[in-house]
C-alpha cells in the first residue's frame, strides 16, 4: 500500500498508542493499565430540536467519560460535523493525563454535537445546546462531571447550558449547581482570564522551553494553525514575546507574510470575515498543503487533530511543536520529528492552561468568591511551570521525549489512587 493510500488513524488509535508506550516505558501495574485502558462510561443522545422553519432536526450528541479516581469528570463540549464515539472517546482519555498531570482533582471527560455550527442560526443553536443539555441530564452535575467550551463553542453556550440545567433543579438550591460548566461569561459566574487562559499557557510553555534551550523569542518566526480562541490569544502573547508572526491557517485560509503580521490586527480583520484570517490584505495567500513547510523556529498546531503526519513531518522546519489543540500530531509523526531532534510540547502539558482556569472558575464559583485578573494570571502561569519542571525531571529520569514523560507522570499520579485506595470491592 502507497503512502497517500494508508488510512489516517483515528484520535483513538493514537491516544491508545501513547498510553501504551507509557505504560510499557514505566512498567504500569498490568490490573490499572486494564482500568485506564478503557472508558467508564459512553453516552450517545438523540435529541429533537424545532428550526427556525419550522421543521424539526434529529441531532446526535455524545458524552464520554473516561475516569473518575481523581475527582469529577472534566472537559469540553464541541460542535463539529467530526463529531463521533471514537472522538470523543480519545479526547476525554487525554482530559484524564491533562488534569492529572496539571495536579487537579479532577479526571476526563469530553463530548458534544455532531452538527457544523455555522449552519444554524444564534437562535437555533441556542435551541440545540439546551435540548442537548436536558438529554444529558443527570450525566453531568458540578460534582460529577463538568463541560467546558471547546471547539466551535463558546461562553454564552455555557451559560445556556448552566440556566438549563439549573431549570431543572429546585428553585431553592439553584444556586448550588452554578458550577455545573466552566468558560461561563464573567457576568454569568465566569472568571477573569478564562478566555485566554489556554493561549497564555501556551506561551508561557514555550517560554520555558526557550529558557532550557538558551534561546531569546524575541525575532523568532512563529506559524499558527487556528486561529479561534487558542491561536489567537497565543499570538497576541507571542507578540509581547517579541517574536514574529509569519504564516496562519484556519478554514479560511492559508496566509503568509515573510516579514512578519500584526496578531491583533489580523484578530480585528478576522472579526470582520466571519471569523477566517483568509484574504487578510498583509499577507499572499498560500496553498494550505505548504503550510508545515514554511521557514520558521515555532509551529503551533492550535486547530484539530492529526494534523502532523507521517506524510509531512519531515518537511517542518521548525524547532519546535507547541500543541495548542488536542492530539495534531499522530504517533507515527512524533517519531519522525524525535528523529529529526525537533522538540514537541505535548498537547497535555501545553494546552493545560484551559483546565487550569476552568479549575479556578469552578472554585470560585463552589466557594462563592471572585478572582481577579492579577490573580488567575500568576496562579496559572506559576501552575504551569510546575507541570513543566515535573516533565522535565521525568524526561531526565527515564531519559525519554517530553510527551512520553508528560504521561508518566500523569499515569502515576492515578496509579498511586489506585494503589492506595484498591478497586471496589
Amino acid at each position: 500500500m502507497s503512502t497517500a493510500e494508508k488510512k489516517k488513524p483515528s484520535m483513538y488509535e493514537s491516544v491508545q498508542k501513547q498510553f501504551d508506550a507509557a505504560a510499557d516505558k514505566m512498567g504500569l501495574n498490568p490490573n490499572i493499565r486494564k482500568i485506564l485502558a478503557t472508558t467508564n462510561t459512553e453516552i450517545i443522545v438523540h435529541f429533537p430540536v424545532r428550526l427556525d422553519d419550522g421543521t424539526v432536526e434529529v441531532f446526535t450528541g455524545y458524552r464520554v467519560q473516561h475516569n473518575n479516581a481523581l475527582g469529577p469528570y472534566k472537559g469540553g463540549l464541541r460542535y463539529h460535523p467530526d463529531v463521533d464515539i471514537n472522538a470523543a472517546k480519545a479526547l476525554a482519555t487525554w482530559m484524564t493525563w491533562k488534569t492529572s498531570l496539571a495536579g487537579l482533582p479532577y479526571g476526563g471527560g469530553k463530548g458534544g454535537v455532531q452538527l457544523d455550527p455555522k449552519k444554524y442560526s444564534a437562535g437555533e443553536l441556542e435551541r440545540i445546546t439546551r435540548r442537548f443539555t436536558f438529554a444529558l441530564g443527570d450525566n453531568i452535575g458540578p460534582e460529577y462531571d463538568i463541560p467546558a467550551p471547546d471547539v466551535n463553542t463558546n461562553a454564552q453556550m455555557m451559560a445556556w447550558i448552566a440556566d438549563t440545567y439549573m431549570s431543572t433543579k429546585n428553585p431553592s438550591e439553584r444556586s448550588k449547581f452554578a458550577h455545573v460548566v466552566t468558560g461561563k461569561p464573567v457576568g454569568s459566574g465566569g472568571l477573569e482570564g478564562r478566555d485566554r487562559a489556554t493561549g497564555f499557557g501556551v506561551v508561557v510553555t514555550i517560554k520555558e522551553w526557550a529558557r532550557l534551550r538558551n534561546i531569546d523569542l524575541r525575532g523568532k518566526k512563529y506559524i499558527v494553525q487556528g486561529y479561534g480562541n487558542v491561536g489567537q490569544w497565543a499570538a497576541h502573547f507571542m507578540k509581547q514575546e517579541g517574536a514574529i508572526l509569519v504564516g496562519v491557517q484556519d478554514a479560511s485560509g492559508t496566509i503568509y507574510n515573510e516579514h512578519g503580521m500584526d496578531a491583533d490586527a489580523l484578530l480585528l480583520y478576522a472579526n470582520t470575515n466571519s471569523g477566517g484570517v483568509g484574504g487578510y490584505p498583509d499577507a499572499q495567500e498560500i496553498d494550505g498543503s505548504t503550510f508545515f513547510t514554511l521557514d520558521c523556529d515555532i509551529c503551533i498546531p492550535a486547530a484539530l487533530g492529526n494534523q502532523i503526519t507521517e506524510e509531512n513531518a519531515h518537511l517542518i522546519k521548525a524547532k519546535v511543536i507547541a500543541e495548542g489543540a488536542n492530539g495534531p500530531t499522530t504517533p507515527e509523526g512524533d517519531a519522525i520529528l524525535f528523529s529529526r531532534g525537533i522538540d514537541v510540547i505535548p498537547d497535555i502539558l501545553c494546552n493545560s492552561g484551559g483546565v487550569i482556569g476552568s479549575y479556578y472558575e469552578w472554585l470560585q464559583n463552589r466557594n462563592g468568591e471572585i478572582w481577579s485578573m492579577e490573580d488567575v494570571i500568576v496562579r496559572l502561569e506559576a501552575q504551569m511551570k510546575r507541570s513543566l519542571a515535573n516533565v522535565v525531571k521525568v524526561a531526565t529520569e527515564y531519559d525519554c521525549d517530553w510527551r512520553m514523560a508528560a504521561y508518566i507522570q500523569a499515569i502515576k499520579r492515578i496509579e498511586l489512587a489506585y494503589t492506595q485506595r484498591g478497586v471496589f470491592p
